[in-house]
């Protein structure tokens, strides 16, 4: 039984008198209890596809085409009529959290709004049920949570009382957008358990909006690739993530490092999606400028879609050479070897004192007895889930709080006392990249003041020498010189992540604390930074230390990892060694909660089908 039709469907914007297609001719089915995954880099449309159905568009885009629930035509509906489908019948989580929670109503009020809209009628029984639902998203303290407001809760708790709230009608059709990002592993695993809990005992169908190819291959019955708002690739998950027809989709595949695979280089797409304006200068197939297999054929017209498999669509007149793009067979960046120790940490611990109620206060240790020693050149990784401790510790690093216990050595001085001398020290040794690039940067400043803001403090350099000084770190995170007169709204996402690492760099510090710098990218902007990352190692002998929900980013740049749970070091080694060897049962668990690689699962097959077995050439 069809949920969901989608025939023909255009989503377009207005731009100036002209109206630009944003999403074109899509057209697909979901049936009941099936999860259609929807991937794609920013910009290609996937939420579109969610926030038409639910018909939540910004303003000045419009709807046309075939869009039918059950049978019902969502876009000729009556206003209300929608409405009452939306939330009860079909369930929608954006991809923003903040944006969907009241800021003036405590969490609990929301939910109990919601409940009372369902038909949940007692109050006790709300509360009762507002509860069970924020426990089988995993949020601890649930009663806690009901009296709190959403800016006092994090992006990733806000997200897990969205999925709860859409979890509790119970919908026939549920659209996710991008549920998982501000999440760890094992919170993801749960959420990915929950929604198929909820396909199995109501049938439930789901549109899983996601730039996670490893979730998707895994969450996914059928999986729809989009660029710049056209079908690129349609088909079963599992067979076009071991055999992709479309040079995108394999590129978008070869820029995912693994968790499970030894470090090889990941496939960088050049350049970015045209952007809406873009759109209709292009001649041809729209991906054909970023194209490893173009010609000129693809430049004359759009290539139709095209059946390479029961079920298989693919938009490409040359997906036969697909399988042929290859990443790099090692990593091409040599390492230098490493120095001297530059950071000793040794039982450090950190206790923060908490109200507990109008006249009793309690302790709570976030960090106890961590040990650990940072090499010049070295790049070290801290994982565990949400809420272990792994931030702290940056926060420690870089003078932000003070150990209650313990001793901090950074080059050769002691610095655990916290004083203004101290926090000097750090600030001349130790860089911080922030996690939210839009957040860290001044949206009044233009990009070169940005990056150069510690020549400013320094008050010795003039505005000539700053502009010089920021078009040479752009130039070496990949920049072009002229962004640096821009502001930071002009910027795509990994564009402001570039930015944010130039002005680390513009001290040229010794070390580098990197707080989850790729959450939430792309995977094309993510393997685009993660090798300048190790380019500027090689050209700058610098040391990092990554916190990263994503053990593979890890995997892929990290040469030792601490693994973190409940304040504590309880694994560290040499990153393959831990990754492929875990000892610990903790280490186990995040290791067993990360999804099954397909795609890295294909690239050993794909490298074995191209060794003869006869003499061993490729």
């Amino acid at each position: 039984m069809s949920i969901l039709t989608v025939d023909n469907l255009e989503v377009s914007a207005r731009i100036g008198a002209a109206r630009i297609p944003v999403v074109s001719g899509l057209g697909f089915s979901l049936q009941r209890g099936s999860v259609l995954g929807v991937v794609g880099e920013s910009g290609a449309g996937k939420s579109m596809i969610g926030r038409a159905i639910a018909q939540i568009l910004p303003q000045g885009f419009s709807v046309t085409g075939g869009l039918s629930f059950l049978g019902q035509d969502l876009i000729g509906m009556p206003a209300e009529q929608r409405r009452m489908l939306l939330g009860r019948d079909i369930a929608f989580v954006p991809q923003e959290p903040l944006s969907g929670l009241n800021p003036v109503l405590t969490i609990g009020a929301q939910i109990d709004e919601h409940l009372a809209r369902l038909g949940i009628g007692a109050k006790r029984a709300r509360r009762d049920y507002a509860l069970d639902m924020l426990n089988a998203v995993r949020l601890p303290r649930p009663a806690d949570i009901l009296g709190k407001y959403a800016h006092q809760l994090s992006g990733g708790m806000c997200q897990r009382v969205l999925i709860a709230m859409a979890f509790a009608s119970r919908p026939k059709l549920l659209i996710a957008d991008e549920p998982t990002t501000a999440l760890d592993v094992t919170t993801q695993s749960r959420i990915v358990e929950l929604i198929r809990d909820l396909q199995r005992s109501e049938g439930t169908s789901v549109i899983f909006i996601t730039h996670d190819l490893r979730l998707a291959a895994d969450i996914s019955d059928q999986v729809l690739v989009l660029y710049a708002g056209r079908l690129a690739e349609y088909g079963p998950a599992k067979e076009i993530f071991a055999d992709a027809a479309h040079p995108y989709t394999r590129c978008l595949q070869l820029s995912n490092p693994s968790v499970h695979a030894s470090r090889i280089g990941l496939y960088s797409l050049p350049d970015r999606m045209p952007g809406v304006s873009a759109l209709g200068s292009i001649a041809g197939c729209l991906f054909g400028p970023r194209c490893p297999n173009v010609i000129d054929a693809c430049r004359e017209k759009t290539p139709p879609a095209v059946s390479v498999g029961e079920g298989h669509d693919v938009a490409c007149i040359r997906s036969d050479l697909t399988a042929r793009i290859d990443p790099p067979l090692r990593q091409a960046i040599d390492k230098k070897p490493y120095g001297a120790s530059l950071l000793t940490v040794e039982s450090v611990s950190k206790t923060f004192s908490m109200t507990a109620g109008i006249f009793r206060r309690t302790n709570f240790q976030a960090v106890r007895n961590i040990n650990f020693t940072l090499q010049q050149n070295e790049f070290v990784g801290i994982v565990g889930e949400s809420g272990s401790g792994k931030s702290t510790v940056a926060r420690l690093l870089c003078g932000l709080e003070t150990a209650t216990e313990g001793k901090l050595v950074l080059a050769g001085r002691d610095v655990t006392g916290g004083d203004k001398v101290s926090r000097q020290h750090q600030r001349a040794h130790i860089q911080m990249i922030f996690q939210d690039p839009q957040s860290a940067l001044n949206p009044r400043r233009s990009v070169a003041s940005i990056i150069t803001q510690a020549m400013e403090a320094a008050g010795q350099a003039t505005w000539r020498d700053r502009l010089a000084k920021a078009e040479a770190l752009l130039h070496e995170v990949g920049l072009p010189s002229d962004a640096a007169l821009r502001f930071p709204s002009e910027l795509s996402g990994g564009q402001k992540q570039r930015v944010n690492i130039a002005r680390a760099l513009c001290r040229a510090p010794e070390i580098l604390v990197a707080d989850e710098i790729v959450s939430g990218l792309d995977v094309s902007v993510q393997a685009q930074l993660l090798n300048l990352l190790l380019r500027l190692r090689s050209e700058r002998s610098f040391s990092m230390v990554l916190i990263s929900h994503d053990l593979a980013v890890v995997r892929y740049l990290c040469d030792r990892v601490f693994v973190m749970h409940k304040g504590e070091f309880v694994e560290a080694g040499p990153t393959a060694d831990v990754f492929d060897r875990p000892q610990h049962p903790y280490t186990e668990s995040l290791l067993a909660a990360v999804p099954r690689d397909f795609i890295a699962d294909a690239a050993r097959r794909d490298r074995r089908n191209r060794i003869s077995p006869a003499d061993g050439s490729v």
